[in-house]
């Protein structure tokens, strides 16, 4: 993003550009700290808070940030003595607001720039989201987290009221408005769900009238949006806009959580495991040892919501809980979600290592913290880094098997081999009708399911009766009865197996 975008997105409220020497088209990458006491450490492509140091005492520090694309610095006077120092070091000055808050500041650059997320997507600027809801209200919007703290606002005029503006600098809003808010339940109707909330204007307390809605995943409360009417009302259509606009704003709050500085080490993994990037260059990367033993993990959760932003946000806490637990078993391990499912590369393992009991830690605790349904397949163990993606095919054939009647949470395909082989063979007469008896399709329910239960107990009427809580007797009509309706003769053992197999495809 330019140092002009980040510009436009926070506007004057915050900060005012000084001077720029090499332009406004610089590019800004990051948002960092530059204290009096520290050595500087300052790269291309930073914005450079200056925190501790204004007028000439800044002066050391701005020329310290030459290699930065812009020094941000809280001013209460004149700048002529800071500009020049800017200049002489070809950065870009921002004059800063003294009641403005640094880590305030912070927060909302880092909300300005953006990242690329682990799946390779661009995560979407809160700034021109919350421009587009302006935009379709007619008004004035800020967007908040649950603690009221402001991560983004579109731009405005000077029709902002005292509470806009003490919101965007960081302060608290005047306390008998807020009172009043609280006692009026707002706070309570904006966590409880999807209702566009009312507030009158305050003229006695500089309040202007405002909607607000708040932003959730599920029952989960995420933060809200406040819409405040400027000089002209809000549009026709602002309320129905805020609903909408609050599920948009859902999924980037969810991504925003799942997108940190892991994005580089996520990304890693998912080449690897798609071939773009050899063994060794990743193991360099994480400080393992390409040429130990290594396995491939996999988690997904079997009973995904049909509300998106609910599912996100579950795979997002699935995945950082996973983080948690691989990191404290091996600090090279790798863990990134690719479509539905998240991958755990766990390298530098020691002779016979069980990965068994670590993943079915990882389930239960996420079954407390995310929910029930989440699953997880434990691929082999192999020989070096480089096989990863055997171990990986391994887990996901597992996963797969899993997901087509297994009851089980956590398995390894030597806990179920017989079963993943069996659905394999399923899977693949599934996907061609052409290799089916069309004589079993003659079978209703009830015939299909007895002559299946009969065949599973290797003939045993009685046993098998006992599972369908039916008579033996009924159970003996029933399968001469199939053997009438189809044709199949059960006494041929070829026949049988075949019958036994294409039954189970239901």
């Amino acid at each position: 993003m330019s140092l002009q975008d980040v510009l436009i997105a926070l506007g004057d409220p915050l900060v005012e550009l000084q001077v720029a020497p090499r332009g406004l088209d610089v590019d800004v990458l990051d948002v960092v700290i530059l204290d009096p006491d520290d050595v500087p450490d300052v790269r291309p492509g930073d914005l450079a808070l200056v925190i501790g140091a204004r007028g000439r005492a800044a002066v050391p520090l701005i020329r310290a940030a030459r290699r930065a694309a812009a020094v941000a610095v809280k001013v209460d006077g004149p700048v002529p003595l800071l500009r020049q120092a800017a200049v002489d070091a070809g950065v870009a000055l921002l004059a800063v607001r003294p009641e403005v808050r640094w880590e305030h500041l912070e927060s909302l650059v880092r909300g300005v720039l953006v990242r690329p997320a682990a799946n390779g997507e661009v995560l979407g600027d809160l700034f021109a989201l919350a421009q587009t809801i302006a935009a379709l209200t007619g008004g004035i919007v800020s967007i908040e987290d649950t603690s009221s703290r402001v991560l983004a606002y579109s731009r405005s005029s000077d029709e902002v009221d005292e509470l806009r503006r003490l919101s965007i600098l960081g302060r608290q809003g005047p306390e008998p408005y807020l009172k009043m808010l609280r006692d009026w339940g707002v706070y309570q109707l904006l966590r409880s769900g999807e209702e566009v909330v009312r507030i009158d204007e305050r003229p006695e307390l500089g309040i202007r009238r405002r909607i607000a809605i708040g932003i959730h995943a599920g029952p989960t409360p995420l933060g809200t949006i406040w819409v405040q009417e400027g000089d002209a009302p809000l549009t026709e259509q602002a309320e129905r806009a805020l609903l909408g606009a609050a599920r948009v704003t859902a999924l980037h709050l969810v991504q925003r959580r799942n997108e940190p500085t892991t994005a580089f080490r996520e990304n890693l993994l998912a080449s690897l495991l798609d071939g773009r990037m050899d063994a060794e260059s990743v193991a360099g990367q994480i400080g393992a040892d390409p040429a130990k033993p290594a396995a491939v993990v996999v988690f997904a959760l079997h009973d995904e919501s049909a509300d998106r932003t609910e599912a996100e946000l579950k795979r997002a806490e699935l995945t950082g809980l996973i983080s948690v637990h691989a990191a404290a078993y091996r600090r090279s391990a790798l863990v990134t979600q690719v479509g539905a499912r998240t991958y755990v590369l766990l390298p530098d393992l020691p002779p016979g290592a069980q990965l068994l009991g670590l993943t079915k830690e990882i389930v239960a605790a996420a079954h407390q913290h995310v929910g029930p349904g989440v699953r997880a397949a434990v691929g082999g163990t192999v020989s070096t880094v480089d096989e990863a993606l055997v171990s990986r095919q391994e887990a996901d054939r597992v996963l797969d098997a899993m997901g087509r009647g297994m009851d089980v949470d956590v398995a390894t395909l030597a806990d179920v081999r017989s079963r993943v082989l069996v659905s394999e063979t399923l899977a693949l007469l599934a996907d061609n009708p052409r290799v089916r008896d069309p004589r079993l399709a003659k079978l209703d329910g009830d015939l299909a399911r007895s002559v299946l239960v009969y065949l599973d107990a290797f003939g045993d009427v009685r046993s098998a009766a006992r599972v369908l809580h039916v008579h033996p007797n009924t159970l003996r009509y029933r399968v001469r009865r199939a053997a009438e309706v189809s044709g199949v003769d059960l006494d041929d053992p070829l026949q049988r197996l075949f019958a036994q197999l294409q039954l189970r495809l239901g």
